[in-house]
C-alpha cells in the first residue's frame, strides 16, 4: 500500500470510544446538514461516471479529490481501485471500520434524472450515495478529529456487485492498514423505503449468495426418436422440480431458503436431441446451516436426478458470500443511535432478513458489526410500487446524505461495542 498523506497523533487502543450519550457528542446531525449541498453535487457527479467491478479508475479519482485536505493517511495499491483513508483520532481508542461500496451496474439507466447516466452502466444500486455519505462522514470525524478517541478506517469497496471487492480487500491487508485491529464494522445501504428511516436487525440482516449449477451429458439422436438417444433435457426440467420440493420439505420456514432457476440450456436445433442440459440456480439462505445442508443435499439431489434419467452429471455449489449477520450488540446501538438522532418515528427494528445478499458479510465474519438500511426515496413514492434496486428506473433522493454522513460519523465516534 502507498501512503499519500500523513496525519499525526497516533491511537494506541487503549481507551473505548465515546457512547452517543456523551453530553459531549458531537451534534452530528446539524453538522450533516451543513454538507448536504456538497454531498448532493458530489453523488450527481459520480452518478454520472458509473464503472464497473474493479476497473474504478474515474470514480476513485474524484473520491480522492473529495478527500484531498482531510487529514487523512490515503492508502491506494497499484493494479485496484480500492481506497483506503485512516483517520487519526487525538485521543487513545480503538479503530472503528467503515464501509462504502464503489461499483455500477451494467445497467442502461431509464429515469429522468438531470444528472443521469449515458454510458450504458447505472448507480441502481445507490453506490454513488455511499460513497457521497462516507466521504461525508470523514468531513465530520475530521472537524472533531481532536476530540475523537481511537482511528476510523474509511474502506472504499470496488466490485461489491461480483461479491469479491470485500475478500479481495481483506486478503490485502484491510484489517491491518490502521495499525490496530478493528473492534466494530459499520455499513449502510440505501434502499427503497421512506426517506431517511433506519432499519437494522440482530442477527441475519441480508441472505448469503449462492449457486447451483448442474450439467447433464446424455447420448444425442433425433427428436424424432427419443428412444434411441438419452435426452438430458427431461433431467434438467426434472431437476427445477425438485429443488423445490427440496426447500419445501428439508428447510424450516422458520430459517428460510429461497432457490430461484435461473438458467436452462441445451441446443440450438429444434428437431435435435442434444448432448448436454445446463441448469443453473441462485440460492439464498439466512442461517450458515442451511446454507451447508443445501450445498450438500443441492449435489446429491442433481446426480439422483442424473441417475434416475441415465445420465451423468456436473453439479456444483458455489458460496458467493456468506449471510450478512449482525451482532446483536451494534444492532442494539444502531437503534439506540439513530433514534437520538432522528426520533424513533424513523428507525424500524426489521422482523425479517432481505434475501438479497451483500458482501460486507466478509467483513462481519472477522469484526463484529452491523449493515444498516437507510431509506432514500423521494418524498411521495409509495414503496409497494417504487422500482426496485438493480431496476434502470431506480432513483434515489440525494436529500438523505446530511443524515447518513451523520450517522455514519456518530456511529464511528461511539467507539467499541458496550459489555
Amino acid at each position: 500500500m502507498s501512503n499519500a498523506t500523513n496525519a499525526s497523533t497516533p491511537s494506541d487502543g487503549t481507551a473505548a470510544g465515546r457512547t452517543a450519550s456523551d453530553p459531549t457528542t458531537p451534534d452530528f446531525r446539524a453538522m450533516g446538514a451543513e454538507l448536504e449541498a456538497g454531498l448532493s453535487g458530489l453523488r450527481r457527479e459520480l452518478h454520472q461516471i458509473p464503472e464497473l467491478e474493479f476497473d474504478l479508475t474515474r470514480t476513485q479519482a474524484r473520491l480522492l479529490q473529495a478527500l484531498d485536505g482531510l487529514p487523512l493517511e490515503i492508502h491506494t495499491r497499484e493494479g485496484s481501485s480500492s481506497i483506503i483513508a485512516v483517520l487519526r483520532g487525538g485521543r487513545p481508542g480503538p479503530t472503528v471500520l467503515l464501509r462504502g461500496d464503489m461499483d455500477a451496474l451494467p445497467v442502461a439507466e431509464q429515469t429522468d434524472e438531470p444528472f443521469k447516466s449515458t454510458n450504458g452502466r447505472m448507480h441502481a444500486c445507490a453506490h454513488d450515495l455511499h460513497m457521497s455519505g462516507m466521504v461525508g462522514a470523514a468531513e465530520l470525524l475530521s472537524r472533531v478529529r481532536d476530540d475523537l478517541a481511537g482511528s476510523v478506517l474509511f474502506m472504499f469497496q470496488p466490485a461489491e456487485e461480483i461479491a469479491g471487492g470485500a475478500a479481495e480487500m481483506l486478503s490485502h491487508g484491510l484489517l491491518d492498514a490502521a495499525g490496530d485491529q478493528p473492534v466494530v464494522a459499520w455499513g449502510i445501504h440505501e434502499m427503497p423505503y421512506p426517506l431517511g428511516t433506519v432499519h437494522v436487525r440482530a442477527g441475519a440482516q441480508m441472505a448469503s449468495n449462492c449457486q447451483l449449477t448442474a450439467t447433464f451429458t446424455g447420448l444425442g439422436g433425433h427428436g424424432s426418436a427419443p428412444h434411441t438417444a438419452i435426452d438430458p433435457v427431461p433431467a434438467v426440467l426434472d431437476l427445477g422440480q425438485q429443488l423445490q420440493n427440496l426447500v419445501t420439505r428439508e428447510f424450516s420456514v422458520f430459517d428460510p431458503v429461497v432457490c430461484t432457476t435461473t438458467q436452462l440450456r441445451a441446443g440450438e436445433a429444434i428437431n435435435v436431441i442434444h448432448d448436454t442440459a445446463y441448469l443453473g440456480a441462485t440460492v439464498r439462505a439466512v442461517s450458515p446451516e442451511a446454507t451447508e445442508h443445501f450445498a450438500r443435499r443441492g449435489v446429491e439431489v442433481a446426480r439422483s436426478v442424473a441417475a434416475t434419467h441415465r445420465c451423468t452429471v456436473d453439479a456444483e455449489f458455489k458460496v458467493n458470500c456468506p449471510t450478512t449477520m449482525n451482532d446483536p450488540v451494534a444492532a442494539q446501538v444502531v437503534l439506540d443511535i439513530a433514534t437520538r438522532l432522528f426520533g424513533a418515528e424513523r428507525v424500524v427494528e426489521m422482523k425479517h432478513p432481505v434475501m438479497a445478499s451483500e458482501d460486507f458479510s466478509y467483513v462481519l465474519e472477522k469484526v463484529r458489526g452491523a449493515f444498516l438500511f437507510m431509506g432514500a426515496l423521494y418524498p411521495g413514492v409509495d414503496p409497494a410500487t417504487a422500482p426496485q434496486l438493480h431496476s434502470p428506473l431506480a432513483r434515489y433522493d440525494d436529500a438523505v446524505l446530511g443524515d447518513q454522513a451523520a450517522l455514519l460519523a456518530a456511529l464511528a465516534w461511539s467507539g467499541a461495542l458496550p459489555e
